[in-house]
């Protein structure tokens, strides 16, 4: 047993020692982040493409710039929307992929989302489970997609440079919260909404009601 302990170990070791640390890289005059000396970049359709293995993940950051066209976002649920549409058509992409753990984070002063898309193909192919993990960053101009593959069951080996990926993600301090959405008013809640709309003109009639039968009940004293 010692023996094949020492083996894996070995084996890691130096899996790990022929990796290519994470270098920083910028993907243009406003964001940065660190990926393998070896990455690839291609340019198709519009989209920059930066790639490369890591130690334990294989690394994809993706800029796509937004069409001449588009409208700035109003408010903060809008960016909402647009993070909700972008993880639902990743998951349509894979017939038996399921989204874990989407949570809202920050990157400077900019929102983003994180989440984890989980793809088991283990009853067709045979293949282990894999998880891509995303970070979609969302500006008026451009898109920015930061991902990082591993297979599940390297889960806790590839945790630390996951992390040392998420982190390295760096924003310039000219983009802010405008760059992304225009009014910080996130408008009326929807139980604001039926309070205003809904009880209002319910305490209205009840002291309408309550008038009425204080007028009939001061006649009868009469």
């Amino acid at each position: 047993m010692k023996k094949i302990i020492l083996s894996l170990g070995f084996i890691l070791y130096t899996v790990l020692g022929f990796s290519q640390a994470l270098k920083p890289v910028k993907i243009d005059s406003l964001v940065t982040v660190s990926l393998p000396a070896n990455f690839q970049k291609k340019d198709t359709l519009g989209q920059q493409i930066y790639s490369g293995s890591g130690a334990l993940g294989y690394i994809m950051v993706i800029k796509a710039k937004n069409a001449d066209n588009n409208k700035p976002l109003n408010k903060e649920r809008d960016l909402k929307k647009v993070f909700k549409n972008f993880a639902d058509g990743i998951q349509k992409q894979s017939i038996t992929g399921s989204i874990m753990n989407p949570r809202d984070t920050t990157i400077g002063s900019l929102e983003a989302r994180v989440f984890t898309l989980r793809v088991d193909n283990s009853n067709s192919t045979g293949e282990a489970a894999q998880l891509r993990n995303f970070i979609l960053l969302y500006t008026q101009e451009a898109t920015y997609t930061f991902e990082y593959f591993y297979p599940e069951v390297r889960g806790a080996l590839a945790l630390p440079e996951l992390k040392e990926f998420s982190a390295s993600i760096k924003v310039a301090p000219a983009l802010n919260r405008k760059d992304q959405y225009l009014s910080n008013s996130n408008g009326l809640s929807p139980g604001l909404k039926i309070g205003l709309f809904g009880g209002v003109p319910l305490i209205i009639i009840i002291v309408l009601v309550a008038s009425i039968r204080r007028k009939k009940r001061l006649a009868a004293e009469l």
